[in-house]
Formats: C-alpha cells, sequence, structure tokens
C-alpha cells in the first residue's frame, strides 16, 4: 500500500514528464509502470502513439488513455475465456473515465482543445515543438496531472 504522499510524487512525476516532452500517455503511464514491473523506457514506448489523441488526430485524450492503459496493468484479465475479469476491468476503466470526464468536459482531445470535430492537427504526423507558447495555450499539463490524480486515488481505494 502506498502512502498519499508517494502517490502524490506519481502524480507530480507525471506532470514532470510532461514538461520534459514527453505525449500526455507516456507521461501517466510512466509515472506508475513501475509498480506493475514495467521500466520507464519500455512504459515511453509502449505509450508513445497516443500523444495528441491517438497519433494527433486528436481522438481519444492522451492523459485519458493514460488511465486505461494502467487500468489494464492493475486488474486486466489474461485468459481470453475469464468474461468476469474482462467484465471487472471494464467497469474499472468507466468508472476512472466518467470521474475524468466530470472534471474535464470530455474524453476527446479536439474538444478539449476547443478544436471543432476530430480533425487531425495540420502536419499530423510532425510533433509540435515544446515552447512557452506551447504549454501557454495547451491544458494538456493539468489534464495529465488529473488523469494521474484519478488513478492514483484509485490505487488508494483499492488497497
Amino acid at each position: 500500500m502506498m502512502t498519499n504522499e508517494e502517490l502524490e510524487e506519481r502524480v507530480a512525476r507525471a506532470v514532470d514528464n510532461f514538461m520534459q516532452g514527453y505525449g500526455c500517455c507516456q507521461s501517466v503511464v510512466a509515472a506508475f509502470a513501475d509498480l506493475y514491473g514495467m521500466d520507464d523506457t519500455l512504459a515511453k514506448k509502449i505509450a508513445a502513439g497516443f500523444g495528441g489523441g491517438v497519433g494527433r488526430l486528436r481522438m481519444m485524450c492522451g492523459a485519458v488513455s493514460g488511465i486505461v492503459m494502467l487500468v489494464g496493468l492493475d486488474c486486466g484479465q489474461t485468459e481470453g475465456s475469464d468474461r468476469e475479469g474482462k467484465s471487472a476491468c471494464y467497469k474499472v476503466v468507466q468508472d476512472l473515465l466518467a470521474r475524468s470526464k466530470a472534471e474535464n468536459g470530455s474524453l476527446i482531445c479536439a474538444e478539449i482543445l476547443g478544436l471543432k470535430g476530430y480533425t487531425k492537427a495540420p502536419n499530423s504526423y510532425v510533433a509540435s515543438a515544446r515552447t512557452a507558447e506551447y504549454y501557454k495555450t495547451r491544458p494538456c499539463a493539468a489534464k495529465v496531472e488529473s488523469a494521474a490524480r484519478i488513478f492514483a486515488d484509485y490505487l488508494k481505494l483499492r488497497s
């Protein structure tokens, strides 16, 4: 069982990851991955394609995708025929994503960024430069913090 202080350190680590230039999903997953025997490098590689709302297509928020990935690591079933385990995992995902939507207004990257529809980013395959202006115009650091805190709270409640 982790202390509140340890969980808050993980939330801060997620935000720090983002401020170092990692994507929203990478930032959230890497902050907790070691709890599941995954090293930082592997966590960031697995989560890399979820940035910008999945490959900069502005679909599901990367931070939210990070919650989903962590729930799978925490309680995902490993037997294909385990419908009970699969259902239990789905319930946790739905509960945590409902909290995220309530806190952030949407689970969709484009909506969070105030864009119309799911249009992919201009030059969608080119990552945005992480400049001071980028950080001023994006709510992403706050969404990373929210997602990490939602997962940390889940860990507190389940222990």
